[in-house]
């Protein structure tokens, strides 16, 4: 994010590069930059000669470099922005020889999403010696909350660390999708106010009380009757909780709670940095730590590797996920 913002200065400030070529996994911050730049370069005027639009798909590696070595018309640049960049990715190795000596005039930007070029190539060493080269990687799950922070945190919102929580278990690590809905509940609800999993569960649709959250608390608090119940409501509405998401986060719990009971220093803080969570929810931890013992967890990592495998169809094809899911339960708390 840090990289981010100072491209956006750079850019405000008019130090431009001829050629920004933004790659890698996450297209969140490859679209923010390639927006910004469209937007702000060329005043409105000037667009319309000197602002082009290509796609990847519908051009080829010459078709840019002709376009790119025109001179601007009555202004100081032209801006060439490729979509979907990846396309070309057969052929993009061409680029080089224009890398090595782009039109001053021009500022070229490429949008190469979830791809990344080959860094012993002449293209990459090219580029880093003459323009910007962006890699957006994908945040870990652990590192979206944070985010989520972050972003609300100028435009005068916070978020609670569960309702932060619910949107990363119902979204995953996609910041676009996440964006989206912060931004439907930045025109719903006024500046200033702390957003909670009731502002979640009402305009965005996510269950507060039947999600994958409460299900990891309820398991790690032993509360039969409450994972059974959440497991109920996965079963009548299989298409929002889908078995293979619900195993992966129970997965990755235990094998959390697996480290937890290897570690010496088990205070709160130790155990937020060694877990990489957020100290909000470390008394999860010691509470289920309680509850589970090392020989008990180490079962039912080994369980959660069998019906991970059972909910994507082996052996199980003609067991309803509603039904594997409680007997997941039974299994856990047996």
């Amino acid at each position: 994010m840090d990289e981010v913002k100072q491209l956006v200065t750079d850019i405000k400030n008019g130090q431009l590069k001829p050629i920004y070529f933004l790659m890698g996994e996450e297209a969140y911050y490859i679209d923010k930059i390639s927006d910004f730049i469209e937007n702000t370069v060329l005043t409105e005027e000037d667009r319309g000669f000197n602002q082009m639009l290509l796609y990847g798909r519908d051009v080829t590696i010459e078709d840019i470099v002709s376009n790119a070595k025109r001179y601007p018309m009555m202004a100081e640049y032209q801006v060439i922005i490729v979509k979907e960049g990846q396309d070309l990715s057969r052929n993009i190795e061409k680029l080089a020889s224009y890398a090595a000596n782009p039109q001053p005039t021009t500022i070229l930007v490429i949008n190469y999403k979830y791809k990344k070029i080959d860094k012993r190539k002449s293209l990459y060493k090219t580029l880093k010696k003459t323009g910007v080269i962006y890699e957006s990687k994908k945040l870990y799950e652990n590192q979206v909350a944070d985010w989520i922070r972050r972003v609300l945190s100028p435009k005068k919102y916070t978020i609670t660390p569960k309702a932060a929580q619910m949107l990363v278990e119902f979204l995953g690590t996609d910041l676009s999708k996440i964006n989206n809905e912060l931004e439907k509940l930045q025109i719903i609800l006024p500046k200033g106010t702390e957003i909670n999993p009731t502002h979640i569960e009402e305009n965005i649709g996510i269950s507060k009380d039947y999600n994958n959250f409460e299900l990891r608390k309820a398991v790690g608090e032993r509360n039969i009757k409450k994972a059974f119940s959440i497991v109920n409501y996965f079963a009548n509405n299989p298409k929002d909780n889908p078995m293979v998401v619900t195993v992966a986060l129970l997965f990755n719990f235990f094998s959390q709670l697996l480290y937890f009971h290897g570690l010496s220093d088990k205070s709160p803080r130790n155990v937020a940095s060694a877990l990489k969570v957020n100290p909000y929810f470390v008394n999860e931890y010691i509470n289920a730590a309680r509850n589970f013992p090392m020989r008990k967890v180490s079962t039912v990592v080994a369980t959660l590797r069998e019906f991970d495998v059972k909910s994507k169809g082996v052996n199980a094809n003609a067991v309803p996920q509603g039904d594997l899911l409680k007997e997941l339960l039974f299994k856990i708390f047996n």
